[in-house]
């Protein structure tokens, strides 16, 4: 099973390079995220992509999320459904055979740091309770928090900026810690660059100055067939690049 989680920062300015991704990869299940874009605001054949089940959950300008599940893995329409902490359209979920998986946009904190202290801890709890009744989760998207130093270029490296606060690194390993695994860095624990996010000036993302911000999280029996997990660091104009991870699994998890 192909998953594939990214930040397109506007679909509609990223329409054609998302078919082209589609094209390309045909994942199994299409997380994104900062759609920037309401339903009636979309082209037709995004809202109605060909062999998926679609989601699409934004407003206009800001924030939001999708998911899209291929058919041919999952016939039966999934549900999708929002956790009660959803907030400015940033989480979607759909309950697949075996596990549930969401794309998340986690705040970014700069206008309002205590809603996303929030947000993440609304996340810690929605992975505990799955955690108790043995529920598993594949969790993806923008986190907007660099789990440790090494997931933030020394270049980009600063005192309690937020995306590297002590306070916010502590709930994401929290969230971690309820049976989750960080898929990408268990494949490649000493890469050091291995980011995700460039900001876009001083050609940052040719020289590969970047942040780790996009995230595949797991729960343990999931992540223990994982086979990849790569970052297209070179494809498309969003700042973010597109984060796909491949698992021994059918359309089911037993």
């Amino acid at each position: 099973m192909k998953i594939a989680t990214w930040n397109v920062n506007g679909v509609r300015a990223r329409e054609a390079q998302l078919a082209e991704f589609i094209e390309k990869e045909q994942p199994d299940v299409l997380c994104l995220q900062e759609i920037k874009a309401a339903i009636d605001q979309l082209p037709m054949w995004l809202c109605e992509i060909e062999g998926y089940w679609c989601y699409w959950h934004g407003a206009k300008g800001s924030s939001g999320v999708a998911l899209h599940v291929r058919r041919a893995t999952v016939p039966e329409r999934p549900g999708f459904n929002h956790p009660e902490f959803d907030y400015e359209n940033r989480i979607v979920t759909a309950r697949l055979p075996g596990f549930t998986v969401a794309s998340i946009y986690v705040p970014n904190g700069g206008r309002d740091f205590e809603a996303k202290m929030r947000f993440l801890e609304a996340l810690e709890a929605f992975a505990a309770r799955h955690e108790a009744t043995g529920e598993r989760l594949v969790l993806c998207g923008d986190w907007n928090v660099a789990r440790t130093d090494m997931d933030v270029h020394p270049k980009e490296r600063k005192p309690n900026v937020i995306g590297q606060r002590p306070e916010e690194r502590a709930v994401l390993e929290r969230i971690i810690g309820h049976g989750l695994v960080d898929v990408h860095r268990e494949l490649e624990p000493d890469n050091a660059d291995l980011f995700t996010w460039w900001a876009p000036w001083r050609n940052l993302r040719a020289r590969n100055i970047g942040w780790r911000l996009d995230l595949i999280l797991a729960s343990r029996p999931i992540a223990e067939r994982t086979q990849s997990c790569t970052v297209q660091r070179e494809f498309g104009t969003s700042d973010h690049g597109p984060v796909i991870a491949m698992f021994a699994l059918p359309g089911s998890v037993s």
